[in-house]
């Protein structure tokens, strides 16, 4: 079983920056992806980033340019740089990790989910 805590939530004036952490611990048996995903109240979770083992990325449209995701897959670490932060990208946020069988792009095919982080921008 796989165990994901997240780090580094907060509140910042729009246009600030902020760095997510993740952890995972315990053992992948088929490590595929990790990524985050973000809720606003009212909203629907939705897919921030991912990356994949191959190392390949993708982002949400409302994130490009302002977000990269990396990983130190030594110790099973993601991290979501996130700059230009705006009132809108407020929610809580969500470590998401999945197996070879799993997904990182469909949250009901996720293997595992950390508790969130918020993030609140202020205008």
């Amino acid at each position: 079983q796989v165990q994901l805590v997240e780090s580094g939530g907060g509140s910042v004036q729009a246009g600030g920056s902020l760095r997510l952490s993740c952890a995972a611990s315990g053992s992948f048996y088929n490590k595929y992806c990790m990524g985050w995903f973000r809720q606003a109240p009212g909203k629907e979770r939705e897919g921030v980033a991912r990356i994949y083992t191959d190392g390949s990325r993708h982002y949400a449209d409302s994130m490009k340019g302002r977000a990269t995701i990396s990983q130190d897959n030594a110790n099973n670490i993601v991290y979501l740089q996130m700059n230009s932060l705006k009132p809108d990208d407020t929610a809580m946020y969500y470590c998401a990790a999945s197996e070879l069988s799993g997904s990182c792009q469909v949250p009901g095919r996720i293997n595992y989910w950390g508790q969130g982080t918020q993030v609140t921008v202020s205008s």
